[in-house]
């Protein structure tokens, strides 16, 4: 009977260096957004990359027309912090894809305060005067 374990070894050596990856992308992502640098944010994406904000009210599109859509859009709130939780990653090779794929699902909290007075009178001062946290489905 061969020995398989170094080959499971290396199988899961990848695993863990693809999920320390596809974190690092989130994280680039999350960074990016807050520090406005939509060089980086742009540099995140393939050629063809496209983003999709139309669930928060945003649009859907190129990444570069996404990226200015953000640069205008963020300028109203130059107080931003995302906080990303709960990733689950599922690793698989589709069908139509010539090598490996990697499937995200992750939640958000998102506050972001304004400049100026906030837009709520419910809203503290030095509070966030705004917060987007979605919810997985099911909840």
């Amino acid at each position: 009977m061969p020995n398989t374990e170094p080959m499971t070894q290396r199988v899961e050596l990848a695993t863990v260096r693809d999920r320390l990856a596809v974190d690092g992308v989130i994280t680039d992502y999350a960074v990016a957004v807050d520090d406005g640098d939509w060089e980086a944010y742009r540099g995140l994406f393939v050629p063809q990359g496209r983003a999709d904000y139309r669930s928060a009210g945003g649009i859907e599109g190129e990444a570069t027309a996404v990226a200015a859509w953000l640069a205008e859009s963020m300028r109203l709130f130059p107080t931003r912090q995302h906080l990303i939780v709960n990733r689950r990653v599922r690793f698989g090779v589709w069908e139509q894809d010539t090598g490996d794929t990697a499937q995200v699902q992750a939640d958000y909290v998102n506050p972001m305060a304004t400049s100026g007075p906030a837009p709520t009178s419910c809203a503290a001062a030095g509070t966030p005067s705004r917060c987007c946290a979605p919810t997985t489905a099911g909840d």
